[in-house]
């Protein structure tokens, strides 16, 4: 095969995480279960919100766009997987490859991003309660989505395009479970220090900006907190803030690791199964982190459903 951007490629290999056939079943199982726990987690906070005109506000406005982003995340990865474990093939088209690494990247810096917008709305509800209505407005919570929306396209459209201007030779086995930018950086036969610098720095720019912006909303909000004099109110801001922090710490926290084991582990395989951490548990988790710890959203779906949660 020729080496050159003019190579005609037409498929990958997704390895996957592991090439023994009797573990293909248990592997199948598994993630159809996390992947059908997911939607239908989601989809019921979706409607919760969108059933009950009391949830009509910023936070559950956020909360139902992070909602759709998990379901959109990790449906770019897992359908995929199903098909060729039920097909009993590892291959993916070059365009399907692209286009994977393409919706991926959205979702993916859409929850960065909706994560962010949380962090400075509940910043807003406990440092400026009087002012909450007046600053998160209609206008700048649909700004801020919208904002997030185009932020996310055009850092997946610039990655993608890097991507395309890879060259590869023979080997055109991916060692994971969906197409990684990283891993396709790795397998690429083309070496270029600037484009494979960008194509790492952008991604951790963006992260680092909304980690940043979440980490001095918080600063504020435990300076609010400690100057509180009463106990019961500084127990019931905390308790506003717990859910999104204990996703947030899910989504960096895992995410973070993955980057980290895919910049030192010698596996592969290894990055493989850490990614399934931030892919696929945390999108599962988060309906059950804010429906848990959430009276509204509780309240909500005991009254759809009669669920006792």
């Amino acid at each position: 095969m020729e080496i050159g951007n003019n190579t005609r490629i037409s498929e990958f290999l997704l390895l996957g995480f592991s090439e023994d056939s009797e573990l293909q079943p248990l592997i199948y199982g598994l993630f159809l279960f996390m992947y059908l726990i997911t939607l239908l987690g989601n989809l019921l906070i979706i409607l919760a919100i969108f059933s009950n005109s009391h949830l009509h506000t910023p936070m559950y406005l956020f909360l139902s766009n992070l909602s759709f982003a998990d379901i959109c995340f990790t449906s770019t990865t897992v359908p995929k997987m199903l098909v060729n474990i039920q097909t009993q093939s590892k291959a993916i088209t070059y365009t399907g490859c692209i286009t994977q690494i393409y919706f991926f990247l959205v979702f993916a810096e859409l929850e960065n991003f909706l994560l962010a917008m949380m962090a400075y709305d509940r910043f807003v509800a406990i440092c400026h309660p009087l002012h909450y209505m007046v600053i998160m407005n209609p206008w700048l919570c649909g700004l801020l989505i919208l904002g997030s929306w185009i932020m996310s396209v055009l850092h997946a459209l610039f990655q993608s395009f890097m991507a395309l201007q890879l060259s590869f030779c023979t080997d055109l086995e991916i060692p994971h479970f969906f197409c990684e930018l990283n891993q396709m950086v790795q397998i690429a036969c083309s070496e270029n220090f600037l484009d494979d610098f960008v194509m790492y720095f952008a991604p951790v720019l963006l992260a680092t900006g909304s980690l940043t912006g979440i980490l001095y909303s918080y600063s504020k909000i435990v300076s609010t907190i400690h100057g509180m004099s009463s106990a019961q109110g500084r127990n019931k801001a905390f308790s506003t803030c717990a859910s999104h922090l204990a996703v947030v710490s899910l989504f960096y926290g895992t995410g973070l690791g993955v980057y980290v084991s895919s910049a030192t582990a010698h596996s592969s395989h290894s990055s493989a199964i850490a990614s399934v951490m931030y892919t696929v548990v945390t999108p599962m988790l988060n309906p059950f982190i804010y429906s848990l710890r959430n009276k509204d959203v509780k309240r909500v779906l005991i009254r759809l459903f009669g669920m006792k949660l």
